[in-house]
């Protein structure tokens, strides 16, 4: 059974920085995309960064290029998203999200994505 569950969250002021985590299991960590979503009060959800777990390619959402780092740790299964220089806007639930035997790049759709985590809470104030 495929779990994911996301670590990290909580309040920081704007300029600060958070690192969510999110712990995989139930599949081979092979041709898999993992994804991390957010969805704001009255927003649709957005990807925000997901990677390629066989080459680390990366993709990001334009907004958060340059503050947001996406990275894998293979020996424990966690994927992990390392955000700087938060905004007030990047207030949201954050969602980790697994594409499971995938091609050869990533998406930022949701749609693609099979398998969610329960999210975690990440507020910015000004």
């Amino acid at each position: 059974q495929v779990q994911l569950v996301e670590t990290g969250g909580g309040s920081v002021q704007a300029g600060g920085s958070l690192k969510l985590s999110c712990a995989a299991s139930g599949f081979t960590y092979w041709r898999n995309c993992v994804a991390w979503f957010r969805r704001a009060p009255g927003k649709e959800r957005e990807g925000v960064a997901a990677i390629h777990t066989d080459d680390n390619s990366t993709v990001y959402l334009e907004s958060v290029k340059g503050r947001f780092t996406i990275s894998q740790d293979n020996a424990k299964n966690t994927v992990s998203l390392q955000m700087n220089s938060l905004k007030p806007e990047d207030s949201a639930m954050y969602y980790c999200a697994a594409a499971l035997l995938v091609g050869s790049e990533c998406s930022l759709a949701s749609i693609r994505y099979t398998y969610w985590g329960p999210g975690t809470q990440v507020t910015v104030s000004s």
